[in-house]
Parts: C-alpha cells; sequence; structure tokens
C-alpha cells in the first residue's frame, strides 16, 4: 500500500534529468567527501557494520548529501525510507506518517524517517517524534544545517546522534567534476584555472558545482575559457553566510579571537568575510569596541578611543567607505599589547561584591551632613589624601569586617608597565603608612 508523502523518483528512460540527479550515489561507497564518518572507523560504518542503525541528526551545509545519505541508509539497512520537510509538514500530517509506520512495523517492515529541516519543526512537534522514536516505531534521520544545540529539544538530542558533515573540499569537488565529465561524455571546456575558479565558485556545496558544470557543458564550446572570459558568463556563488545563525557566531568568534591572538591577518580576513556575508558594520563597531575594552584595557588606554572614532567615521560615511575606518580599527587593536587584567578584575569584584552583601562602608570615609551622623561617628578620623603626604593617606576604604583584596593586577605589557610601578609605589607607601 502507497505511503502518504511517499513518491516515487523513478521517471520515464525520456524524462530529462538534472546531472545532480544523474550522478546521485547509488551506494554509500560512491559518497565522496564524507570518510570521516561513513569509513570502517566512522560513527556511521560502525553502526552499519554492527547491523545497528540508531536515530541520527545530519548537521552540516546545503550541498553535503544529507538526502543522499539518508537514502542510502535506508537502502543498506532494508528499511522502508520515507521523506518529510518540515517546512511543509504539520503535526496531523505526522500523525498519519506515524500511523503507516504503525501498520508498517506490525507487518515486520521498518521505517526510516528522514525529516529535512528539522530544526523548523517547534517543541511539540519534535516531542511528537519521541514515542515512537523510543518503542522502535521510526528510525528518525534529521537533517539541519543549524547548530541541533540551539535549535533542537533537549529530549530528541538525547534519542538521536548527531552526526557531523563537512564541506566539499576543492578535491571532493574535482572528483565530482570528473564523473560528470565521464557522464558526459566530454571534458569540461575550461582551461586549468578556469576549472579551479569553476569548482571555487560552489563554495563547498556539491549540488552548486554540478548545476554549475552542467551549465557549462550545455554551451557546447569547441575552444577552452580562460578564467576571465568564466567569470563574464558564471557569477560567484553567494557566501554561505546567516546573520542570527551558527556561521554568524563562527564567525565574530573566529575574529574576536584572531584579534586577540595578535594576528591582523587573520582579524582583517574574519571581518571581511562578515562584511561580505552582509553583516551590520554597527555590530562589528560595537564588537570591536568591547575587544578593546575585553583584550586589550588599560595596556592600551588609546585603543577604545580608536574604535569609538572609527564607529564615528562609519556613521558620517556609511559602507562601503566607513568599512576602512572598521578595518583600520582591527588591524589596530590586533597589533595592541593584550591585557585581561581589567576585565578579571571587574569579574573578581563583582564576586566580592556578591558576597559580601550590605556591608557599610568604614564610618571615616562617610559625609556627616547632620549632627546625629557625626555623633554617630560618620567621617571621624577621615585623613584628607591632599593634605597628607605625597598626596597618600593610606586608609582602608573597604568595609571594616572585609580583608583587603587585590583584585586588578597589571600585566607587564604596554601603559600597564607604567600603571604597574603606580600599584606598587602606593602598596609600598600604603605599608609605611599601617607600620
Amino acid at each position: 500500500m502507497p505511503d502518504l508523502f511517499d513518491h516515487s523518483t523513478d521517471a520515464p528512460d525520456s524524462a530529462p534529468r538534472p546531472l545532480a540527479d544523474r550522478l546521485r550515489p547509488a551506494a554509500l561507497s560512491e559518497v565522496i567527501g564524507q570518510d570521516k564518518v561513513l569509513g570502517p572507523d566512522g560513527p556511521l560504518g560502525a553502526m552499519l557494520a554492527s547491523g545497528q542503525l540508531a536515530s541520527l541528526i545530519l548537521w552540516g551545509p546545503p550541498g553535503v548529501g544529507k538526502t543522499t545519505i539518508a537514502r542510502l541508509l535506508a537502502d543498506e539497512t532494508a528499511l522502508h525510507f520515507t521523506q518529510l520537510s518540515a517546512i511543509f509538514t504539520g503535526v496531523p500530517d505526522l500523525r498519519k506518517v506515524f500511523e503507516q509506520a504503525k501498520i508498517r512495523r506490525q507487518n515486520g517492515h521498518g521505517t526510516l524517517l528522514f525529516v529535512d529541516e528539522i530544526h523548523r519543526f517547534n517543541k511539540s512537534q519534535q516531542d511528537s517524534f519521541l514515542p515512537h522514536m523510543e518503542d522502535g516505531t521510526i528510525v528518525l534521520v534529521g537533517a539541519t544545517t543549524e547548530n541541533p544545540s540551539f535549535e533542537l529539544n533537549a529530549a530528541l538530542l538525547s534519542r538521536a546522534q548527531v552526526i557531523v558533515l563537512e564541506r566539499f573540499t576543492l578535491a571532493d569537488l574535482e572528483l565530482m567534476a570528473q564523473r560528470a565529465e565521464k557522464d558526459c561524455g566530454r571534458p569540461l571546456p575550461l582551461d586549468g584555472p578556469a576549472r579551479e575558479a569553476l569548482l571555487e565558485m560552489a563554495d563547498g556545496d556539491g549540488r552548486a558545482a554540478l548545476n554549475l558544470i552542467e551549465q557549462v557543458m550545455g554551451w557546447n564550446l569547441s575552444a577552452k575559457l580562460d578564467s576571465t572570459e568564466l567569470s563574464k558568463r558564471l557569477m560567484r556563488r553567494a557566501a554561505q553566510y546567516d546573520k542570527l545563525g551558527d556561521a554568524h557566531y563562527n564567525l565574530i568568534s573566529a575574529l574576536h579571537k584572531s584579534v586577540r591572538g595578535s594576528d591582523p591577518d587573520a582579524a582583517l580576513y574574519w571581518f571581511a568575510r562578515m562584511i561580505e556575508g552582509g553583516e551590520d558594520p554597527r555590530y562589528l563597531a560595537r564588537r570591536l569596541t568591547r575587544m578593546a575594552v575585553e583584550d586589550i584595557g588599560l595596556a592600551d588606554p588609546q585603543a577604545q578611543a580608536v574604535c569609538l572614532e572609527a564607529w564615528q567615521i562609519y556613521e558620517r560615511l556609511g559602507s562601503p567607505e566607513g568599512d576602512l575606518a572598521l578595518a583600520q580599527a582591527v588591524g589596530y587593536l590586533a597589533l595592541a599589547p593584550k591585557s585581561n587584567a581589567g576585565y578579571v578584575a571587574w569579574k573578581a569584584a563583582l564576586k566580592l561584591a556578591k558576597q559580601t552583601g550590605s556591608l557599610p562602608p568604614p564610618k571615616h570615609i562617610l559625609n556627616a551632613p547632620t549632627k546625629l551622623m557625626k555623633d554617630q561617628g560618620y567621617g571621624e578620623g577621615y585623613d584628607y589624601d591632599h593634605d597628607a603626604e605625597d598626596g597618600f593617606s593610606g586608609q582602608n576604604y573597604f568595609p571594616e569586617s572585609v580583608k583587603r583584596p587585590v583584585l586588578y593586577q597589571p600585566r607587564e605589557r604596554g601603559f600597564e608597565r607604567e600603571l604597574s610601578k603606580r600599584l606598587a609605589y602606593f602598596a609600598k607607601l600604603r605599608a609605611k603608612r599601617e607600620g
């Protein structure tokens, strides 16, 4: 009996089929670029060798073979393959699929339910899979381009193994190109540099690469094109970047750590990647200023001013002219001396503040505007620092029951070297006053 949402992939021999469909692997051994998960020592290879296929979440960028692998896993394990898209499916549709799987199970057949874009299901929809996964009605294989840790319920993740699929390398895409040439019966009409440029245009997406190859083959050229001629006919594929998704957080992390690691070349590269991806430069300006405060601090107080000035220049010029000001700030931050001493001191101060609760300041540093407050000892014994020797009284400013801590410990880098000397100077004077 045919199942709801099951669609035959068989087409008449005379029907046109895209190159990407014609080259779809017929066995897992033909899958390109995913040896880490499909090899004998990989998680899927080990599962298949044991004859036990668990529920899976296939996580990876578009065009790396998630659907193909799911279909081939069903073939390898003799499970009925059912495919859904989370974009077009609701809870009533899922119930019908589960009922079909139950009937199939009663007849001695298992079901591999493949759900594309599974991260688009809401919590209740994700929860609906759980009992059917637990009782063996379905083996769930979900596909997602988003980080499962953020997009999928913990309950679902606890019942499925996350398999990470990687974007294709140029070597992987070259192998695809060779298979395409064999299928078409002729070589690509491109010289060496143009061939490499074509594969780079796919940006690690196998489906995109095969579509580009099919387009070039369709030109029926008698002479080979060079890179210049190819670029006139084809546009480079837009970089994969989601301002609200995983790539956003990965790239800003790479930019921040490159700045912290004093690598201006890497920092500028990641900055450019985010700009090219369409990131809001104002967001980057804010994050750069945060880097100046957190990772440079008082080792170079000018760094914060450089960021704020670059931010202001951007607001006046806009893109693309103002992007250069932010890029120069990136270079400045990367080469500035680094210190997180101020950041560490602030966190330590917050921790101490929480621990000490509502302890009052010592009375000698409190103002006494009324007679009652004077009678209570407010302001009594306060030493006015400007009247003290060296302009420093050395008095205690912490609550009386708090042992004086050392919160700020400047590094021996940049301007903080000078601040370290000043701290040592005042510590010496304080010890002298207390002695």
